[in-house]
């Protein structure tokens, strides 16, 4: 199979689309869409955002965010909040209709819409080659009760999740079940 030099791009797929959710110095909710961070440790999630956005802003003076998964019934708000600037619209959040709930945990929002949401404080800053970089701790996760299965684990396909594509800036519903973790390539081990 012929491949091509595509040269230095950031293309991996699938990339998540996480709702980052501070509160402003007015107690105000401020949303950002970042694709750009996930997972790094089992307590841990890791941002890499521009230090221009109000985010970075509040999560240095309030020291705490929540991270919820996008969702396909609310993908037109979420990609809002990937255009938009808290810098320059004050009313960003409310524009959308959509509702928060302060946390119990930490001191952020919870936008009660997204059906999953990580409760984090922030553990570490850090400006590396002109990248802002937060590590997060997570505290608790919440999810909608409609997204567990009958043992009270999250169900993946009831999120309605969807990623980001790099390549040709489109989004992408998932969630077929394809195989099993740790298990589909066992036949492998034995060769």
């Amino acid at each position: 199979m012929a491949k091509k030099d595509l040269g230095v791009k950031p293309y991996l797929f699938p990339m998540p689309v996480l709702m980052i959710a501070t509160y402003n110095e007015d107690d105000t909710v401020d949303v950002m869409n970042m694709a750009w961070g996930g997972i790094c440790d089992n307590d841990k999630v890791a941002l890499n955002l521009s230090e221009n956005h109000k985010t970075c802003e509040n999560l240095k003076k309030r020291g705490a965010f929540t991270i919820s998964v996008a969702d396909v019934a609310h993908l037109e708000e979420s990609d809002f909040f990937g255009t938009a600037s808290g810098n320059t619209m004050k009313d960003k959040f409310e524009r959308t209709g959509m509702h928060a709930t302060k946390s119990t945990w930490v001191d952020a929002p919870i936008i009660d819409e997204y059906p999953i949401t990580l409760e984090c404080t922030v553990d570490k800053i850090g400006n590396e080659d002109g990248e802002f970089r937060v590590v997060g701790k997570i505290l608790n996760v919440l999810a909608d009760e409609s997204i567990l299965d009958e043992s009270g684990k999250v169900d993946p396909t009831k999120i309605n999740a969807f990623v980001f594509d790099q390549f040709q800036n489109g989004y992408y519903r998932i969630g077929e079940k394809v195989g099993i973790a740790w298990n589909s390539g066992r036949k492998f081990m034995n060769k």
